[in-house]
């Protein structure tokens, strides 16, 4: 039985509104695990609160707790010490009553992927108890309200992922629950389906007055909550209202544009400078997030250069997010990478080599009657940074290993470093790393092991191959978990193993299949910057992301909708294309919903 079913398996119809002011209670909680011979302090005195009515997020890094705690509100577990309660009763001494009057979706709740959307509804129904006389409206109006009413026919397993998000929704929502919580329902969802998730959680709360507790691994989220509460190494870092926290940053947040640099010679440079508390790519100039509310001095910061701007711009949520971090911890997390530490900015941008070293035609992929991809054309030169995006389903993934060699095509042209993939796949992947959104990683191998796994397989003499992984264990910190297997490390560090992996045959061509899912915002900054300093160097990169602020960091991006190709461009000129009057200034994520809305009218029309 999955465990969302067993969360919920009640009789018993509950109030949406109970009077009480608090719906949840944590009050110096501690909970501990043992795990690879280590004792893991997953929540330490943790105590907040959460009020009714309100949408409260739940923020933080990797092994921060958010999980534990998720579990523990939901009866699952027993603290080690503390007490929680839930909707007025004791989550250990009366779970099932607690079990019984809230919703409790997991990261990964158990859909059956053999049977239909209906026989899904179906099952979780018979498991909550829902009476038979009730179901009929409930399933109505749960599948009005995720968009599901044209697909109870369809299976679970060939929903997209957004789909299969919303569907696992409807069924923790089929007995009306007073507290839902939801375990980071968001990652690996594409930004149409984030905002469609949202619009239901928002509804529920407005008009059946639900408490929400939400995670999250997209901070923009934590600017959608009434009340945010920031965890770290098991403990409470900071709570209240993100509007409240983000003017904290007041003062602290500017736009730096540099002519004569790339944009990723220019971030790399700030990341470095006293003062500078973080720099990201955003458009064509850099986001610096200083440490104090002093203006920067540009003379002072990037000597010798001519043709600087400097703009002040609203501070976000993130930003805080990211200074409270650094400030409990005191580690530059925003460090770049080693083979990325400029001593001086650079007299004018690294020029890229201008040769195609990807080069795609015509490409179609069909899976029986089905065509995954549709003439897809484009072509990517070398040292380019090249994003890939699109919804759930929209066939980014099936391109990209079609790309790599590991699918066959079904009709038009793939070179890739100039070999012709459908008749020597074998000779590009030898010059091709590639990192998929699983990390591909073998769970009950050490850390040591998967790296002289990996280097194996690329065909790495022994010699090298020992040099390469001492690289890898230095580069990526890793060496003190050399011993540790990889499935015990904490996503932050899966995804490290698992790029140097990739890069353990010092590849031309880097192929990252949404490498940053559900990794918190310190350890997607640290990707990033390895990422920039690769391209810099030379390597060409391809990367499918669902976060919009990443596609920022590429060169240009292509945006596909089932199977094809909307549109290619530079992010800055696809942001300018969705520009209107009412959107004067759009964000890459407006402009992508605004593009698959478009494209998706249109074949409705056709």
């Amino acid at each position: 039985m999955p465990p969302a079913a067993a969360a919920l398996q009640t009789s018993q119809q509950v109030p949406a509104s109970p009077g009480d002011a608090i719906a949840l209670e944590i009050d110096a909680v501690s909970k501990a695990f043992r795990t690879d011979g280590r004792l893991v302090q997953a929540l330490d005195k943790l105590s907040f609160s959460v009020r009714h009515g309100t949408v409260t997020g739940l923020i933080g890094p990797d092994s921060a707790g958010k999980t534990t705690l998720m579990r523990l509100a939901a009866g699952l577990l027993v603290p080690d010490s503390g007490s929680i309660s839930v909707l007025g009763k004791n989550a250990t001494a009366q779970s099932l009553q607690v079990q019984a009057s809230i919703g409790y979706m997991p990261q990964r709740f158990g859909l059956y992927e053999d049977l239909t959307v209906q026989e899904n509804l179906d099952l979780y129904a018979d498991l909550q108890g829902v009476a038979q006389t009730d179901r009929a409206g409930r399933y109505h109006e749960l599948l009005q309200m995720a968009g599901l009413a044209a697909f109870t026919r369809r299976l679970a397993g060939q929903l997209s992922g957004g789909m299969k998000q919303k569907l696992g929704l409807a069924c923790t929502l089929l007995r009306q629950p007073a507290l839902l919580l939801l375990d980071e329902p968001t990652v690996g969802v594409d930004p149409l389906s984030r905002r469609e998730l949202w619009a239901i959680v928002k509804r529920l709360v407005r008009n059946e007055n639900t408490t929400v507790l939400l995670s999250t691994a997209y901070l923009d989220e934590a600017e959608r909550c009434d009340e945010v509460v920031l965890l770290h190494d098991g403990q409470r870092l900071d709570q209240g209202d993100p509007k409240r926290l983000r003017e904290r940053m007041q003062g602290r947040t500017f736009a730096v544009g540099a002519a004569q640099l790339s944009k990723r010679s220019l971030q790399a440079y700030l990341a470095r400078v006293p003062g500078v508390l973080d720099a990201l790519i955003q458009g064509e100039h850099v986001r610096l997030v200083t440490v104090d509310a002093t203006r920067p001095n540009l003379a002072t910061m990037l000597p010798g250069l001519a043709d600087i701007s400097l703009t002040e711009v609203p501070p976000r949520y993130e930003d805080s997010f990211i200074a409270l971090l650094k400030a409990r911890t005191h580690a530059d997390s925003a460090a770049p990478s080693r083979t990325a530490k400029p001593e001086a900015p650079p007299a004018r941008a690294k020029a890229a080599d201008g040769d195609a070293v990807i080069e795609v035609a015509q490409l179609e992929r069909r899976f029986g009657d089905f065509r995954a991809v549709k003439g897809v054309s484009f072509a990517v030169s070398r040292g380019e940074v090249f994003g890939l995006l699109g919804a759930n389903g929209a066939g980014k993934t099936t391109t990209f290993r079609m790309l790599c060699g590991l699918l066959p095509p079904s009709g038009g042209s793939l070179r890739v470093a100039g070999v012709d993939l459908r008749h020597a796949p074998a000779a590009a992947r030898a010059r091709i790393g590639y990192m998929s959104q699983k990390f591909s990683l073998y769970a009950q191998l050490s850390v040591m092991q998967n790296l002289h796994f990996f280097s194996s397989t690329y065909g790495l003499a022994r010699g090298r191959a020992d040099a390469r992984v001492r690289w890898a264990l230095a580069e990526f910190a890793l060496a003190p978990l050399a011993d540790s297997a990889s499935g015990d490390l904490s996503l932050g560090y899966k995804q490290r193993l698992a790029l140097a992996c990739a890069l353990m045959h010092e590849p031309d061509i880097l192929f990252l299949d949404e490498p940053t899912s559900g990794v918190d915002p310190l350890a997607r900054r640290e990707f990033w910057q390895r990422i920039n300093a690769l391209a810099e160097l030379g390597v060409t990169v391809m990367v499918t992301t669902h976060f919009m602020e990443e596609a920022e960091y590429c060169d240009r991006i292509a945006i596909m909708a089932t199977g094809e190709i909307l549109t290619i461009g530079s992010p800055s000129a696809i942001k300018q294309r969705a520009r209107t009057q009412t959107l004067p200034d759009p964000t890459m994520e407006d402009a992508f919903i605004g593009l698959i809305e478009a494209g998706t009218q249109a074949e409705d029309r056709s």
